[in-house]
Order: C-alpha cells, then structure tokens, then sequence
C-alpha cells in the first residue's frame, strides 16, 4: 500500500517554500520571484513515485495584511495549513526570526499538529541561524503554556531538517522526512499529473511572474493579471488577458518605451505557456487601470482570489 499525505507548505513571504515545492515535484508548478507576496493562490503540487503520493499545497506567505487582498491570502494560508495531514513551516534561516515567523511558531504551539516539520532553509548561506530558531520556537512554547495553564495536551513536537530548496539533495532530505510521516492510504490524484492548479489561474501566475521579474521593486504588490478569454484550435490556444494596475501614471512603466516591457513580458509568457501545455500560445496583453483594485472584490473574483475556498 503506498504511502499519501497532504502537506501544508506554510511560512513568511520569501522564506522559499515556492523554490522548495516546484523542487520537491520535479517541475515548475509555482511562481518563484525575489518579490515578496509572489504566489497568491494555494497551489497543489503533486509527487507521485514508489514509495506514494505527497499533495503539496503551496501556499502564500503569511505577512501584515493590507486591504481584502492581503486579508484573502493570509486566510488562505491559515486555511490550507488547518486542512493538511502534515504541515511543514519553511523558515528563512539566513536572516534571524521575524515577527511573521514567530506567529508561525505560537500559532502550531497553541494547535498542536500530530505531525510537524520545520525547514529551516538556506542552510548554505552564512550566517546560518539555526540556534535563534530553536531559541524562538522554546519561547514560543513557554508563551502559549503561560497563556494556557490549564492545557495538559502534549506539546507539538516538530522535526527539525536543514535545507537549500534550490538543490536535489537539500529536497530529498525532506521529501524522505515526509514521506516517513505519510500514512498508508489510496492515492488522490492519477500518476500522470504534477497539479490540478486551474489553467487560468496557472496562467496569470507565469505572466505576472515575467512582469515582476522585469519590473523588480517598481510596482510588484500593486500589479494584477487576469485571463480573461481562452479560444482552442488545433495545436493552439489564443488567449487574452488584462493587466491590472492601480494608477493612471503606472500604465507606462507596464508598457515600457515603445511598448518594450509588454513585449518582453508577452514573448517569454508565450514561450513559457506552450512549454507548459504542449501547443502554442499566442498572448494578447491589454492594461487596464482599476483604482484600489486589492480592496475591489469583484475583480478579486475576476482574478481567482475570492471563490469557494475562502
């Protein structure tokens, strides 16, 4: 009987779990990007091999919420850890514990999941601080007893695992940890599929995944994409999609001088998608200025944030 789990990937933004769950599954299935607040759904990422099948539910990082956007992903991320057999908090241990990462610890420590891991990821870099985790993680267990006399349950126990998500052997180490903790069971999904992430969805992800990384700091938290119309014909799809910015002066840094930016962004998106789905696609990009669209809850919906699992 094969092993089966699903596993929560939680953590703050930019502690890796994206890096760690596309190298877990063999493939990308997760926008990777240096901008925090990259990935904005909960993605499945599926591995399927001998010893069973692992669901990995990649989801966005906990951080300060700003706006029903921000409150939409930090529900998400609640959401889908509460959901998972496993849950498996990634820590970005090149920089010393931040608020965000202390609330991960407090949070498991006052709900006591049966099976726990902490990653503590980036272990190449220096300095490495192993031991400040360790020191917040006590703390947090004696803060939540101190809130919680009365609690007699047992402590939440996690398993600690040093990783570099970027390398297959930093991912071995805890696919093997998850694995052990799996249970025996059916598998969810068929062996031939890596995710079951929406194809519109999927495709928002890799276009604005080529904005941010053309754009770098200037609007990454304040730009949106939405497909909006998908047209299928023999071995190509044809698909229109609308770029979403709050203000009237950003439409121009999106474009780019002679349309350079959109350009590059359609090009690469393109040559991405038909990698992805094995045919050509062909992008039309219109920009579109939408005022304080992350507190606008019809075009949230338009764009897959606000639906039936939040």
């Amino acid at each position: 009987m094969p092993k089966v789990a699903v596993v929560g990937v939680v953590g703050r933004t930019n502690a890796g779990k994206s890096t760690l769950v596309n190298r877990l599954v063999g493939e990308k299935v997760s926008i990777v990007s240096p901008t925090k607040q990259t990935t904005r759904n909960t993605i499945r990422g599926i591995v399927d091999e001998e010893r069973g099948q692992l669901v990995l539910l990649d989801t966005p990082g906990l951080h300060k919420a700003v706006g029903n956007l921000g409150k939409i992903l930090n529900r998400m991320a609640r959401r889908s850890a509460a959901g998972a057999d496993i849950l498996a908090v990634v820590f970005d241990a090149s920089e010393e514990p931040q608020m965000e990462d202390v609330g991960w610890m407090s949070r498991v420590a006052k709900e006591k999941p049966e099976k726990l891991v902490f990653i503590l990821n980036k272990a190449d870099r220096n300095p490495f601080y192993e031991d400040a985790f360790k020191s917040a993680w006590v703390e947090a267990l004696a803060d939540v007893k101190a809130q919680y006399p009365d609690d007699s349950g047992v402590d939440a126990n996690p398993i600690w695992i040093k990783a570099i998500s970027t390398t297959e052997g930093g991912a071995n180490r805890v696919l093997d940890k998850l694995f052990e903790f799996a249970d025996e069971g059916e598998k969810l999904f068929p062996e031939d599929i890596v995710t079951d992430y929406p194809r519109k969805l999927a495709m928002s992800d890799v276009i604005r995944e080529k904005f941010l990384a053309r754009l770098h700091q200037e609007i990454p938290h304040e730009l949106g994409i939405a497909v909006k119309k998908i047209v299928e014909s023999a071995g190509r799809w044809d698909v229109e999609a609308d770029v979403i910015v709050n203000r009237n002066s950003q439409k121009p840094i999106v474009i780019g001088r002679g349309a350079e930016t959109l350009k590059n962004v359609r090009k690469q998106s393109e040559r991405e998608l038909s990698e992805i789905f094995g045919l050509k696609v062909a992008l039309k990009l219109w920009v579109r200025v939408e005022p304080k669209w992350m507190q606008n809850e019809k075009i949230l919906s338009e764009m897959g944030y606000v639906g039936g699992e939040i």
